[in-house]
């Protein structure tokens, strides 16, 4: 099952990436041209980079790149977190399993050749047997040789570590609230665009290799994030965390 939206949206983030704050993006009819998807499949893509915060639409004017966000960073780079594990029982499903190129924006992220071959995995994510996350997976295709779909539902990390002798050390992630999709909320078993929470990660071994590049999309209703902050005596309105005593949780990920 290819999920047309994911591929429109990719598109999306390629064309934002290369322009500034304040640019005009190509105009719906010729989006449409180049993508070949309907209007509607068009804007709900573009309805959830309006909703976070990644285009600006103006009617009657069209389509801009958003100002740059405002980042907090809730863990230090040295800090080592270590992440409980969640309730529950975990299970993955592969909805998709295939070798696709990494193109320029992904190519970027994980530091190799646009032309260079992904591994790219879409799989459902449970708890307790519920659906519970949808996740999009980008993975060098040369660093893991010979993985299959049931490896990806055993668990990728083990993979890594186990098979291909890597060992993951650091992940750089962000968490943005968006909504979901007709086809993302039939997966989640969630009304559309019911609230949801999206993570987008980069992890690297040992070595500082970027090994994975993911965009994950967790349930509004099922899913939260618990963090906490070292204050000091008179913190403003606003208070920023000390960094080096932060902690931040977050659900198992494999």
């Amino acid at each position: 099952m290819e999920l047309k939206r994911e591929r429109v949206r990719e598109h999306l983030l390629a064309v934002i990436d290369g322009r500034r704050p304040g640019d005009a993006i190509p105009s719906e009819r010729t989006l449409c041209a180049t993508l070949g998807v309907s209007r509607p499949t068009l804007r709900a893509a573009v309805d959830e980079l309006v909703a976070t915060g990644a285009l600006v639409r103006e009617h009657g004017r069209g389509m801009f790149v958003a100002p740059v966000k405002i980042t907090q960073e809730l863990v230090a780079e040295d800090h080592a977190a270590g992440a409980p594990p969640s309730r529950g029982s975990w299970t993955s499903t592969v909805l998709e399993f295939r070798t696709v190129r990494a193109g320029a924006r992904i190519g970027r992220k994980l530091t190799i050749s646009p032309a260079a071959e992904l591994l790219y995995v879409a799989r459902l994510r449970r708890v307790d047997g519920a659906p519970i996350a949808l996740e999009h997976l980008h993975i060098p295709a040369e660093l893991v040789p010979g993985l299959t779909p049931a490896d990806m539902e055993r668990g990728f990390y083990a993979h890594l570590r186990e098979k291909c002798g890597i060992r993951t050390a650091r992940a750089v992630q962000s968490i943005e609230p968006t909504v979901l999709s007709e086809e993302e909320a039939v997966l989640l078993d969630v009304p559309v665009l019911s609230p949801a929470l999206l993570f987008d990660r980069i992890t690297s071994d040992t070595g500082g290799r970027p090994v994975e590049y993911v965009r994950s999309l967790y349930r509004g209703d099922r899913y939260r994030i618990v963090s906490r902050l070292a204050l000091t005596d008179g913190a403003p309105d606003h208070p920023e965390p000390d960094v080096s005593r932060t902690g931040a949780w977050w659900g198992t990920v494999e």
